[in-house]
């Protein structure tokens, strides 16, 4: 597997984690749960979401830049 094979993988379960954090979020208001942890639990997922995310943006343009120095 590649580098950016494991990139999207970690992405994917990232985002698997942290659309489970925002239902435990919505049942703990539904249920009129008063945790503050709970609402912070999707910054956990999200800060690394957000890194792997901007990676896998910005590639296509790396790759681009590293392709047009190559071919001169």
């Amino acid at each position: 597997m590649t580098g950016n094979m494991w990139v999207r993988q970690i992405h994917r379960w990232l985002s698997i984690a942290f659309t489970l954090a925002v239902i435990a979020n919505i049942v703990a208001l539904t249920l009129q749960i008063q945790a503050t942890w709970i609402g912070l639990l999707a910054f956990v997922p999200l800060i690394p979401l957000l890194a792997t995310g901007l990676y896998m943006f910005a590639l296509p343009y790396i790759s681009r830049r590293s392709g047009a120095r190559q071919e001169t």
